[in-house]
């Protein structure tokens, strides 16, 4: 599945190279996405797509359930959510999936804060302590993982370029290519994924090689629309899961301080600053100017907000006239 990712395009266009002109050639892969179609560029004779396509998305022996929740609260319903499945699986492995670095970062630290002790997962782990977490996942050591999409759909990540007079070559390695563990009996999904491709990689970490599991979304109002394309995706409804919400209040101030204390751990910690110090690198390797792209962004930003300026304008003056 590696293929999807034009990063490897150097890397396949040399190894077809070298290959003999008679053959035949086979890639597979779990989705044929739009990137993945690109490969066919490469090959110099007929080729044939083949993709099995099923009714439903998901498996059969997968159950979805939504927690509908404010969403300034959204940590404490996931905290509670937790604990109830607790009470159903004392020793599941759990897999929270959410959005950004940071929100994985702090969510792990509000856990471990109430009792829940669990590693975390996102591309600005270092590579030594990625391996440690999986590993101590994976052995059943913790059943807890916080990842981002990293671990639903795997991310390539520039490790070292090997450089001589004839070539110039960045090598990858993968971050988590879709963990396959199939002790996983929940998902968790603290954000809702604006794609649906993301949900169905996502929740594709539990109910595997035939086992039972549960994927529970924490929904906000704001996510009601992801949700309804999700099920138009997926072929099928999710179901409320039900909290209990006296539990909620018990410990909404509980999760809020953790939380407040997380941030500013973070911020002592300059966890923005290794954010960008990392943005910079990976546009290093990709071979782009971090500079000028930081200059295309603003300039980006400013055009935009100049265009919805113009059109408040507009529609005003419309309104008046």
């Amino acid at each position: 599945s590696f293929v999807k990712c034009f990063f490897l395009y150097p890397q396949l266009t040399t190894i077809f190279s070298a290959l003999p002109v008679k053959k035949q050639v086979l890639l597979f892969s779990a989705t044929i996405t739009d990137e993945l179609k690109n490969v066919k560029e490469i090959a110099e004779h007929k080729y044939f797509i083949w993709g099995c396509k099923n009714e439903v998305a998901t498996v059969e022996q997968l159950e979805q359930f939504y927690v509908l929740c404010p969403i300034d609260v959204k940590d404490t319903y996931l905290v509670e959510t937790v604990r109830t499945f607790r009470r159903q699986s004392e020793k599941g492995s759990i897999i929270i999936f959410t959005d950004t670095c940071k929100t994985c970062q702090l969510i792990s630290m509000i856990l471990n804060e109430v009792g829940y002790e669990n590693v975390y997962l996102h591309s600005m782990t270092p590579q030594r302590q990625r391996l440690a977490a999986l590993s101590q996942f994976k052995s059943d050591v913790v059943q807890i993982l916080v990842a981002t999409d990293v671990a639903s759909r795997g991310e390539l990540q520039p490790t070292f370029i090997l450089r001589n007079p004839n070539q110039s070559i960045t090598l990858y390695n993968t971050l988590c290519s879709g963990l396959d563990i199939p002790a996983v009996e929940l998902v968790l999904n603290h954000t809702v994924p604006s794609n649906p491709k993301d949900y169905i990689h996502r929740v594709g970490r539990t109910a595997r090689a035939g086992r039972g599991g549960t994927a529970i979304s924490l929904v906000t109002p704001y996510d009601i629309r992801l949700v309804h394309a999700i099920e138009d995706a997926i072929n099928t409804k999710l179901s409320e899961y039900k909290v209990d919400d006296k539990e909620i209040v018990n410990i909404m101030t509980q999760v809020s301080v953790t939380r407040g204390e997380a941030e500013i751990q973070l911020d002592e910690l300059k966890f923005n600053e290794r954010k960008l110090i990392n943005k910079r690198k990976r546009l290093i390797l990709e071979g782009k100017d971090p500079d000028e792209e930081e200059e295309k962004k603003k300039q980006y930003l400013k055009d935009r907000r100049r265009k919805r300026k113009n059109k408040i304008k507009d529609k005003i003056e419309e309104v008046s006239s």
